[in-house]
This record gives structure tokens, sequence and C-alpha cells, in this order.
């Protein structure tokens, strides 16, 4: 009886090892290369094996969305609130608005889900983007509530607003201003 437990338990680990071990390594190395990425992403540092590493990164980093930047913390942070809307024309002369989510407007389970767009506007303010403003203008055109209308023009517009630091050592909000920093005018193609 004992041989026979001994024998299943040495089946169960040839099981395990023999046709599950290319799966334990792969996820091994996920997570060596994740913890690693991370690691090298996340330091405050800028030596030049460091700024290598970020490199050869950046492109996982991007994709998945997980990329942060420590501006957010230190040495300066924030010092602006902004979000992004579109105003469309419709071919008839009528005008209407979009907004991409913004948190304070969401309920926490939205937020969880919509996390993504407040890094998006963050991106998508620098020049060093602008290479994918026309597909932002075109993604809005292409929404099935706005694309029912036929819109011909798109308006990348940014609102914001600074956070003064008070001599206090309070903060206040200054006033929203906006901005047009992008115009489209959308093709037949780009609604198809």
């Amino acid at each position: 009886m004992m041989r026979a437990a001994e024998e299943g338990k040495g089946l169960r680990q040839k099981k395990f090892f023999g046709l599950k071990k290319w799966q334990y390594v792969a996820i091994n190395a996920f997570l060596v290369f994740h913890i690693l990425a991370i690691s090298c992403w996340c330091l405050p540092i800028s030596n030049p094996f460091i700024l290598a590493c970020r490199n050869a990164v950046r492109p996982y980093f991007v994709w998945s969305g997980l990329f942060q930047s420590w501006d957010m913390f230190s040495p300066v942070p924030k010092t602006m609130n902004a979000y992004i809307e579109a105003i469309i024309l419709y071919k008839d002369g009528s005008t209407t608005t979009w907004s991409f989510p913004r948190m304070e407007t969401l309920s926490l389970s939205d937020k969880y889900f919509e996390e993504r767009y407040r890094k998006f506007v963050e991106s998508i303010l620098t020049d060093s983007n602008s290479a994918i403003w026309p597909d932002v203008a075109r993604h809005v055109a292409r929404l099935p509530e706005l694309r029912a209308l036929d819109p011909q023009k798109v308006l990348l517009v940014v609102k914001w607003s600074g956070i003064v630091h008070n001599n206090d050592g309070t903060f206040t909000r200054a006033p929203w201003d906006e901005h047009v920093f992008y115009r489209y005018d959308v093709k037949p193609e780009d609604l198809q």
C-alpha cells in the first residue's frame, strides 16, 4: 500500500515537471523579466546602464500601459489639472462636445476601468506625441453616436487649471483655461 502511494506521488511529480515544465519555466521567466524591468524603469537613477535598460523595456511598458514617471512625485510634482474634449462640427452646421473620461466625474468602479485615460491625457498633450493627434481625432469622429450625424471637423481642446501653492502652505486652483491644440478635417474614408 505504501509503495503504491509512493508510485502515485512519483507519477504526479513526473506529470507536473514533465508535461507542464515549459509552463513553469515560462511563468518564472516572465516574472523575473517583469520584476527586473519594473526595477529598472522605476529607479530614480540616470546612469548609462539604467538608461539602456529603460530603452530596452520601453516598448513593453508603453504597450502594456505600465509606464510611470517620477515627475508625479518629485522633484517637482505636476502643477496642473488638465483634460481633453473634442468639439465636433457636423455637415448641417451643428456642433457637439465629446469628453474623454475624466476621473473626477466617474464612479469608483468606472475609475478602475477608465484610469488609462488619465495617462492618455498626460501623454497626448506633449508635442513629442503630436503624430497621434490625427488618430485621436479620427477615433472621435468614428464613435457610433457621432458618426451617424456626418462629422466634418474635429477640434481637440485641452482645458487646464493650474494648482497654485500659497505662501501659507495651502493650494488653490487657478481659473480654467482652454486651447484648441489640433484641428482635423474628417475625410469620407475616415468614417468607413
